[in-house]
């Protein structure tokens, strides 16, 4: 027992300076350009000056409907969910360990002596689809579908509405996104942060209220449009569970016949789902409960 809680004691330590040395700036082993906690900040600021500059929806306001409870959404689940939960990983991380279960054990191909930029696009294509698949796999069974409304509860869509979510989608997704690492040899390059950002990046733009298309590259990666349209309150008959389930790459859906996009694209569509009425879209405390009730 005394190891088990040495092991929490220490994970949520490390992980809390991790935290203080993103904010202040507090450390010498990476380049300041690899920050995750101001590069999330600066990100955000630029997309939100985006959606003043070049409003789609012209009459939805600047700080919108949830606009500061969306904000709060993207750090509390970037860095105090990890907070919280970083004592179960390395306890969980620690037993495996204990049957020989290492990243590596289920590997079938190894990319670690590929080029560097090799390695990064290999990742983020393995880590865009592996979000597809659960995204898909949160629309389609109940049980997970009354987590994942908390990110359907946003009525008037912004940047900051791609991070409102229920902290146990991060349950969901890394056990899978954790196997799919281990069968590529269990590796993570070494310029995993710029994944990172540019996931980021797309993510904050595809819920911008911004009308962005990308042209002829609509094909690979998601945008403003087709993700509105994901959110839509009523679907087309035949369009259910849901439509465009893309994350960074728009090209699963049309893969998988999974991608929507109608002739009007103005942008005024109402935005939920059937039983909205009865979710509590504007209370936070109510919301992280709200999945594991009947």
């Amino acid at each position: 027992m005394s190891e088990v809680l040495d092991i929490v004691i220490n994970a949520v330590t490390n992980y809390w300076g991790w935290i203080v040395s993103e904010i202040t700036f507090s450390y010498d082993y990476k380049p300041w350009y690899q920050n995750y906690f101001w590069g999330l900040t600066v990100l955000s600021l630029v997309v939100w000056g985006l959606e003043i500059a070049f409003p789609w929806r012209k009459n939805q306001p600047v700080v919108r409907k949830d606009f500061w409870l969306d904000a709060f959404y993207m750090y509390f689940n970037f860095f105090i969910f990890g907070l919280v939960v970083t004592g179960v990983y390395a306890i969980i991380e620690h037993t495996a360990g204990l049957f020989g279960v290492t990243i590596t054990s289920l590997s079938f191909f190894n990319f670690t002596a590929l080029p560097a930029w090799a390695q990064i696009l290999i990742f983020f294509v393995l880590n865009d689809f592996v979000q597809w698949f659960t995204h898909v796999l949160l629309h389609r069974y109940e049980i997970l579908w009354r987590f994942h409304k908390v990110h359907h509860s946003v009525q008037e869509m912004g940047f900051a509405a791609h991070l409102r979510y229920h902290w146990m989608e991060n349950v969901f997704y890394k056990p899978l996104k954790t196997l799919a690492v281990m069968l590529v040899g269990g590796f993570e390059p070494e310029q995993a942060f710029f994944i990172h950002f540019v996931a980021i990046t797309i993510g904050h733009l595809n819920h911008a209220n911004v009308r962005i298309t990308w042209g002829p590259l609509k094909y690979v990666f998601n945008n403003s449009v087709m993700h509105l349209f994901h959110h839509m309150k009523d679907l087309p008959k035949g369009q259910m569970p849901g439509v465009n389930f893309g994350i960074s790459l728009s090209t699963w859906d049309y893969i998988f016949r999974t991608n929507y996009i109608p002739q009007s694209e103005d942008g005024s569509y109402e935005l939920g789902f059937d039983d909205i009425d009865e979710f509590p879209v504007h209370n936070f405390w109510k919301q992280l409960v709200y999945g594991f009730k009947k």
